[in-house]
């Protein structure tokens, strides 16, 4: 099976299985996911799930963390490249405009990261996480309350633009990225 992309010394078969189960749940709700519909998304037997992951919430929980840490990173990334507090509030523009954070599907596995957290206290413990990824990345240019803020600023317009009939633009959110900055600056 040399080339193959299964078999058992397949080693991304957990991290497509993962990838998987995000589609399926941005597909179908977290709440509808089954083991038989992430082994079919992901091409593997349907033992290959529990060979990796103990139940559902365990699964669940990782495919959340890994939609977690493949935002963090991006999002981390942009402020990294920043030198100076004008980059950096930049860009916070892009992370709220651009597609880092804000792409329907992002936005629809975030929503149900949320309702699923709700009913499963053990993976709020993912969205903390995800929360002071991104919080620690602003840190980098901004004080503790501004990032706190900022970050909960990312959230909002994102969450709002992707329903709204007018979504804020980008020379908007500018503004009010940096009056928020310019306010506790």
């Amino acid at each position: 099976m040399t080339g193959s992309t299964r078999g058992p010394n397949d080693p991304r078969r957990r991290e497509r299985i993962l990838d998987a189960a995000l589609d399926v749940i941005a597909e179908h709700g977290a709440l509808k996911v089954t083991f038989r519909k992430i082994a079919a998304a992901a091409g593997v037997p349907l033992g290959s799930l529990t060979y990796y992951f103990d139940d559902m919430q365990h699964l669940l929980t990782d495919a959340f963390t890994r939609l977690a840490e493949t935002v963090s990173t991006r999002y981390g990334a942009l402020l990294e490249a920043a030198h100076t507090r004008r980059e950096a509030e930049d860009a916070v523009v892009e992370i709220i405009c651009g597609k880092v954070w804000g792409t329907d599907r992002n936005l629809l596995l975030s929503y149900e990261l949320y309702a699923f957290a709700t009913r499963h206290p053990e993976v709020r413990a993912v969205m903390r996480s995800w929360m002071q990824a991104s919080r620690s990345s602003l840190a980098r240019h901004f004080d503790p309350l501004t990032a706190r803020a900022l970050d909960a600023l990312v959230e909002g317009f994102s969450i709002h633009n992707s329903v709204d009939l007018r979504p804020t633009d980008r020379e908007e959110v500018a503004a009010v990225v940096r009056a928020l900055v310019e306010r506790h600056h």
